[in-house]
């Protein structure tokens, strides 16, 4: 072989390995980027125009990642709240009929709540908040909707 045909050779098996490696470094980087996710909460069963619905993204049991005041929609009697921008994960979602516009739920003298509240997954109505496992769901792929059911005692 000609010094011609080595160096040309040589070249390529470098142009080669080189674009591997971009490749790959190309590869990891987006594999290290997480998605970015939207989650939709409706909230549905309210049962006046009164004040505002309170929503509430949770990590976990003790974990806000995020919350938001929305109006309540006087055709429909729902509301909807957007997060955006959220990595992949493990969420749960709480909300509140905040009537008087406290910023609370409201509980009369026997503890009962005087105010709407609901959970994702919509676990049944007792006496207490649910726990988080059974509140929580994947939000996984770009665009997750959770419908959520208030609850009011009479």
């Amino acid at each position: 072989m000609t010094a011609r045909l080595i160096n040309l050779m040589r070249l390529t098996v470098m142009c080669a390995v080189s674009l591997l490696l971009f490749a790959g470094t190309f590869a990891s980087t987006s594999a290290q980027t997480p998605a970015k996710c939207k989650l939709t909460v409706k909230v549905a069963g309210i049962r006046n125009t009164e004040g505002n619905v309170r929503v509430a993204l949770r990590s976990g049991p003790d974990t806000v990642v995020q919350s938001k005041t929305v109006e309540i929609d006087a055709k429909t009697m729902t509301a909807t709240a957007v997060f955006e921008d959220l990595p992949q994960g493990t969420y749960g979602v709480g909300t509140i009929h905040d009537e008087n516009k406290n910023e609370k739920l409201d509980f009369n003298e026997m503890g009962m709540p005087v105010e709407g509240y609901g959970h994702s997954n919509n676990p049944e109505k007792r006496m207490g908040p649910p726990k988080f496992d059974e509140t929580k769901f994947t939000v996984s792929s770009p665009e997750t909707t959770v419908d959520i059911q208030l609850i009011y005692w009479p």
